[in-house]
């Protein structure tokens, strides 16, 4: 099995020698960047499979670092490490897309086990794998019930995304307003209204042009068909 790669990102040399000493005897693969300018252009190069990342640094702060990643449409699980205690620091972190926040300072083998966690749960639930769903342009994360086209996150809502993904996992498929109805709110009493708001809310954020899908197509007299290429 190939050694897991590691990149940690801190602006403090001695952090980042006692991690890389704690990374390297679990036989991990380290790479190291001393601020969060250096980590976005080794990122750009190479892939790794867990990033541990200082919140406080004086170029870019970690919160700026894990925003341009994910914006970037890089999913790499991230480790955030400060020595802020504040919840709403946390907070932040994890709502900016970081996996996991430790507070300075910690144990290295606690740290240890988050990483080897992260670097588990990524590895079976990574997009690329079964928790994926890849159709053209489009990629469902089925762990982050998000929705992606060529990279860029789509704005859908809770039962937009519901329904587009079921045209995701049958696609080139012709369905009724029926099928769909009974498929995505579960009732037999199928509003025909309902279903055309929905599918022209799903054109208006998948389209190029709504008005003329090449994507989410009708099919007169029948209903709808998803093919995911043009």
């Amino acid at each position: 099995m190939a050694s897991k790669k590691v990149l940690i990102v801190d602006d403090e040399l001695a952090i980042r020698v006692a991690l890389r000493t704690a990374f390297s005897r679990e036989n991990m693969e380290v790479s190291e960047a001393s601020c969060g300018t250096e980590a976005l252009a080794l990122l750009k190069k190479r892939e790794f499979d867990l990033i541990v990342l200082d919140v406080m640094m004086e170029d870019i702060d970690g919160f700026t670092v894990v925003q341009k990643l994910r914006a970037d449409n890089i999913m790499t699980p991230v480790l955030m490490l400060s020595g802020k205690q504040e919840e709403m620091d946390q907070v932040l972190g994890l709502g900016l897309g970081a996996d996991d926040y430790l507070t300075k300072p910690f144990h290295l083998s606690v740290l240890i086990q988050k990483a080897k966690a992260l670097i588990r749960r990524n590895s079976v639930y990574s997009p690329q794998k079964q928790s994926g769903i890849l159709v053209g342009p489009f990629r469902f994360d089925t762990m982050k019930l998000e929705c992606y086209k060529d990279g860029r996150r789509l704005n859908l809502t809770a039962r937009e995304l519901v329904l587009f993904r079921f045209f995701l996992e049958h696609p080139g498929q012709v369905f009724t307003k029926e099928q769909l109805y009974h498929q995505v709110w579960n009732e037999n009493l199928v509003d025909d209204n309902t279903i055309m708001v929905y599918i022209k809310r799903i054109r208006e954020k998948i389209e190029d042009d709504s008005k003329k899908p090449a994507y989410l197509k009708t099919v007169r007299g029948i209903g709808y068909i998803f093919n995911g290429k043009t």
